[in-house]
Formats: C-alpha cells, sequence, structure tokens
C-alpha cells in the first residue's frame, strides 16, 4: 500500500512507527484557489483518526456498545505547503498522551510523497463523553487499556 519513494526521499515524520492512511488528491478535494481545500485537511485527519482507533479494537460500534465516545475538545491545524491534484499524500496519527480519565491527545502529520514534503500537522485535545448524553464521563476501561497501550507504546518509542 505504500508507495516507494525514490532513493534521496524519506518521509520525515515527527514521531517514531505512525499509524498511516495513504491519499490520493481527487478532483473534489481541489477548491477554487486550485489546491487542497482546508476543510479536506480536516476530514483526512477525521479518517486515519478513525481508521487507527479502529485498528486498536474501538469502532464507532464499540463506542455505541459503552455509550462513550472521544469528542474533540480543542484543535489545532498548521497549514504548512498546499496538495494538488494527482498528489499522493500519507496522513499520520499518534496517540501521544493521556490522563487515563478524561483526555487523550491525537496527532497528526500529512506529507507529500514524491518529495517528502511535510504539508500539515495538528493535533486534538480529546475528551471522553457519553454519547448518550453528550456530557464528560471518565473513560471506560476498554478505553483505558486500548488508548492507553498505544500512548505508553508511543512514549516508550520516543
Amino acid at each position: 500500500m505504500n508507495e516507494k519513494l525514490p532513493a534521496d526521499v524519506s518521509l520525515n515524520w515527527d514521531y517514531p512507527q505512525p499509524f498511516l492512511m495513504d491519499v490520493n488528491v481527487k478532483p473534489e478535494h481541489i477548491d477554487g484557489l486550485k489546491h487542497v481545500n482546508n476543510a479536506v485537511y480536516v476530514k483526512w485527519c477525521e479518517q486515519v483518526g478513525w481508521h487507527h482507533s479502529a485498528a486498536l479494537g474501538l469502532s464507532l460500534n464499540e463506542y455505541q456498545t459503552l455509550d462513550r465516545a472521544l469528542a474533540i475538545r480543542r484543535s489545532e491545524f498548521e497549514y504548512l505547503r498546499a496538495a494538488h491534484l494527482g498528489d499522493e499524500l500519507q496522513a499520520a496519527t499518534w496517540l501521544t498522551s493521556t490522563d487515563d480519565r478524561l483526555t487523550l491527545e491525537r496527532h497528526f502529520q500529512i506529507i507529500r510523497v514524491r518529495d517528502g514534503v511535510t504539508l500539515l500537522r495538528a493535533r486534538w485535545d480529546l475528551i471522553c463523553i457519553a454519547m448518550s448524553s453528550g456530557r464528560p464521563k471518565r473513560m471506560p476501561e476498554a478505553f483505558k487499556s486500548i488508548y492507553g497501550a498505544a500512548v505508553r507504546r508511543f512514549q516508550a518509542l520516543r
């Protein structure tokens, strides 16, 4: 699934062992300025975040069963360079910290494959909520063990 890079180009990830999603820039991603619209980058971050969560074993189905979800409390997006039609990108994510009660932090990076240039960096501060009420609630044991293990692996690699 990963595209081979020329020998002189490598993807310089901000953190080790990212969870990756390949992205191909299509006409529907392009705005009136002839580059990828900022809202599309946000969508890609959402998608790679969900794919990562599902790969860890916590999909929307598990969220519904547990009546818990992680909602974005704060987000930061740094748009560094533009992507254009036909560009091949990789979107990466990491879970970087948790208090094992209410909060989790997720980082993102999007790189253009052909030249290894970082186009975007982002960070989400997430809070655990009850899906039924939308109110903050402590993380269930499944969140603590699964997301906590991912954070601990990340921290051990740093």
